[in-house]
């Protein structure tokens, strides 16, 4: 029977933000044994194993359960996976990809919880209530140690008692390695994030990773409230090929690629879509994106996706045709012979879950959704936006596109004007071959490109998140180096850097015209 994607059963629950997630003990318990069940059990041929879910993602470049390709492009080249990346479909591709996951995940947790012998039914309902849990990058950049440090955790085992265990978080161990994978990541027995070495005995350097992460907090933070609060069509939102709406704030997309970035670093497995799906984090990364693709939703309620070009291709997706909210999310089936489409799952009910911003709120009274949304924003975000220098013109801003002009001046909080400087980078997406990111400063940077992001004078990044087995994708080869774009918003790190006291453009741009350097 092929498999389809229903998402968990028992309702739509909340998906957890996973610092809070970690602290509910069978939450937790139930998680690791399920993961580590899904990650060892069977081979890495079964579709239903951790190796071919996240495999669906890129390599190895082949069917999934059964679900032929198209051999798009030339035929002599070995076409790529299914993912969608810089395309229309990107946000919504992923969201079955990660109820897939999670559907799994509920399977083995539920097989799991029918061991306990104490306080079973607990056990039970907590296994029908467990979601996959949501890094919030935004607000929280560092995970908790649960996810990036701890080899081992504590768990309540099935007998009562509190043992440790293989965290499934920390790494995935393939069994085998993969051959189909590119020489730096061939003989990695592990999934690795800023590997120490290019040696098979690599391990994690995890307080470079912590440094990373904490260097680039504000940015991500600032990026994701522009993006929930700024643009305004599909296009602009969805993807990171040039925007329609001469928005100055990044995609989904673009954001999502930069955490790849920062989480895999050099030679890490996040860094490259090939393998990035192998890494756990993956899924948490992912389901945040799914929860900002709800939130800026309710902030747009009348916009979903829009008609684009599949220039890129995938698998299963012709080049060159036209690709919409009716076009299939291969290879996520909704029965055996039918796929999910963009335009059936607009609603996290329909599989399973929900986030915890929307409790409570009545769905379909999109103007009360609008302005609780819109308070949640900016309370979670929207604190480091404004500038720290005197007298800001006082206005109320357009925080969305609200569904009435009540709705949106009732919850608008924001009400300073002020010059916003950012930098706009375009780069061809391919001409690094690889994974790259653009760099700015104030004033020189160090020589060495591993102090960047530490360095006092560090602006802010772009990232490309990059197949470095271009002339083997399909998606890559079909896009022929498509000019891809992102920003850098740089006021956070002029009002911290510069002393300047006014964001005039007097004051500003013979600042950046001397001190604005980049790598």
């Amino acid at each position: 029977m092929p498999i389809v994607t229903t998402g968990p059963s028992g309702g739509a629950p909340n998906r957890l933000e996973i610092n809070e997630f970690v602290k509910h003990e069978k939450f937790f318990s139930l998680y690791i044994q399920a993961l580590h069940l899904l990650q060892t059990k069977g081979t890495q041929d079964d579709p239903d194993s951790f190796f071919q879910i996240a495999g669906i993602h890129g390599l190895p470049f082949s069917d999934w359960d059964g679900v032929k390709g198209s051999m798009p492009g030339d035929p002599s080249w070995e076409s790529g996976g299914y993912c969608t990346h810089g395309s229309v479909l990107f946000p919504t591709w992923h969201r079955p990809y990660v109820a897939l996951c999670e559907q799994m995940i509920q399977k083995y947790a539920k097989e799991v919880a029918a061991t306990y012998a104490v306080d079973q039914p607990a056990w039970m309902r907590a296994a029908e209530e467990l979601r996959q849990p949501y890094w919030d990058w935004a607000a929280n950049a560092i995970p908790p140690d649960e996810v990036i440090v701890l080899p081992e955790v504590a768990i309540i085992a099935p007998e009562g008692r509190r043992i440790y265990v293989r965290n499934p978080l920390y790494s995935y161990s393939f069994n085998p390695t993969e051959s189909s994978f590119p020489n730096e990541f061939r003989n990695c027995k592990a999934t690795m994030r800023w590997p120490t070495s290019s040696e098979v005995s690599a391990t994690h350097n995890v307080a470079l990773l912590k440094a990373i992460l904490a260097a680039n907090q504000a940015d991500i933070t600032i990026n994701t409230y522009n993006m929930l609060t700024r643009t305004h069509t599909w296009q602009a939102f969805s993807n990171h090929t040039v925007g329609d709406d001469d928005s100055t704030s990044n995609s989904l997309e673009a954001i999502h690629d930069s955490v790849h970035f920062f989480v895999g670093g050099v030679n890490g497995h996040m860094s490259s879509v090939l393998v990035a799906g192998f890494d756990p984090i993956f899924f948490l990364h992912h389901c945040n994106v799914d929860r900002l693709l709800s939130l800026w939703s309710a902030l747009n309620p009348t916009v979903w996706v829009s008609p684009g070009d599949s220039d890129h291709g995938t698998w299963t997706i012709p080049l060159h045709s036209q690709i919409n909210d009716s076009t299939p999310l291969t290879p996520f089936r909704n029965s055996s012979n039918t796929f999910w489409a963009s335009s059936g799952i607009q609603d996290t009910g329909k599989l399973g879950y929900s986030y915890p911003e929307f409790n409570g709120l009545d769905l379909n009274n999109r103007p009360a959704v609008f302005r609780a949304i819109g308070e949640v924003v900016n309370k979670l975000y929207g604190n480091v936006v404004l500038p720290d220098l005197p007298s800001p013109t006082l206005v109320t801003p357009t925080l969305a596109s609200a569904p009435s002009s009540s709705a949106h001046e009732e919850h608008a909080s924001l009400r300073y004007q002020f010059h916003d400087w950012t930098a706009c980078i375009e780069a061809k997406k391919y001409e690094a071959e690889t994974s790259f990111g653009v760099f700015l400063f104030f004033g020189d940077p160090p020589e060495d490109p591993m102090q960047w992001n530490l360095c006092d004078n560090f602006v802010g990044s772009y990232a490309a998140f990059v197949n470095s087995k271009a002339d083997q994708c399909a998606n890559c080869v079909s896009q022929a180096n498509p000019v891809i774009q992102g920003f850098v918003h740089l006021n956070h790190a002029i009002t911290r850097l510069s002393g300047l006291r006014s964001l005039e453009p007097e004051a500003v741009e013979p600042y950046l015209t001397e001190k604005l350097n980049w790598r």
